[in-house]
């Protein structure tokens, strides 16, 4: 197991990189918070036309609420464009610079750490890993960031609109959050074992594309295309593994999303009888649990994924 303050240090290293892009980066935050503001925004006016409008048959109520709705989807919609802009310039940004700098650092090796790191690890480092990076930060930038902040925004609605029903949601919580903690701590061995198999194919390619004459020269083409045809199925058969085990997740998730759904629609109904609660507050109950538990159906991505 790594060290954490092995990590944390990592952390700091590649935050250098974000530093000089703060700016953007924060603009690309603060259009972030603006568009879950406004998708939470959006159960409430929900809520407003079914119980204000429909069942009072004020059509004042629907037409004011309809409109009101439109600006707010069409706010979310140019925030959305603003941050993903954003977003984008810096991990792309980010990425460039991490390239040029793994660039300079591997020029400057000495004769002992090149022999100590094979040509397709580096290879990888230099584009997998660098895209993989950019792809965190472009990330970290929108859903990764939006995802959480929507949930506990979510959560924290869902109080206001139901204590009763929110206090009966926390067990599928935690359920939700056991199986995301399992299958995350499950994975991360996976994708690192894969990482490894996509350093050997680079390695055996790179030492082919390299030394081709000699392969020729000593007719071992055959033997050269047997290694590449071993290190390309042993990659492949390690990545359908994992996908395999990522592919699980999902329905299991799904399924707590949908047993959430039957236990709002059962008790949020006695209430509705019994006047406790209106249809319009089940309806945005329901839009806040699934905005709580649909981020998590998310595959996550990691490993170049």
């Amino acid at each position: 197991m790594e060290d954490p303050r092995a990590i944390k240090g990592d952390i700091r290293k590649l935050l250098r990189f974000v530093k000089p892009y703060r700016r953007l980066a924060l603009f690309a935050f603060v259009m972030l918070l603006g568009m879950v503001a406004l998708d939470l925004a959006v159960p409430r006016l929900i809520e407003r036309i079914i119980d204000q409008g429909i069942k009072a048959k004020n059509m004042g109520v629907v037409l004011r609420t309809a409109v009101l709705m439109l600006f707010v989807s069409a706010s979310s919609a140019l925030v959305a464009v603003l941050n993903s802009n954003s977003s984008v310039r810096v991990g792309e940004s980010v990425a460039r610079d991490l390239r040029e700098a793994l660039f300079v650092g591997i020029e400057r090796f000495s004769y002992g750490n090149l022999d100590e790191f094979s040509t397709g690890t580096l290879m990888v480092r230099l584009t997998s890993d660098s895209s993989a990076v950019q792809r965190l930060v472009q990330v970290s930038l929108r859903i990764g960031t939006r995802a959480p902040l929507t949930m506990i925004g979510s959560i924290i609605l869902m109080f206001v609109t139901s204590p009763r029903l929110a206090t009966l949601m926390i067990p599928l919580l935690f359920v939700a959050g056991a199986a995301i903690v399992f299958f995350s701590v499950k994975m991360e061995p996976l994708f690192r074992d894969v990482q490894r198999k996509l350093d050997r194919l680079n390695t055996v390619l790179q030492e082919n594309i390299s030394g081709a004459r000699l392969v020729k020269s000593f007719v071992r083409a055959g033997r050269e295309t047997e290694r590449f045809d071993a290190a390309n199925e042993d990659l492949n058969q390690r990545t359908i593994r994992v996908q395999e085990f990522m592919s699980s997740m999902t329905p299991i998730l799904t399924l707590l999303i949908n047993v959430g759904m039957v236990l709002v629609v059962y008790f949020g109904g006695f209430d509705a009888v019994h006047g406790k609660l209106s249809l319009g507050q089940i309806v945005a109950f329901t839009n806040y649990l699934l905005a709580t538990l649909q981020p998590l159906t998310m595959r996550p991505l990691k490993g170049g994924f």
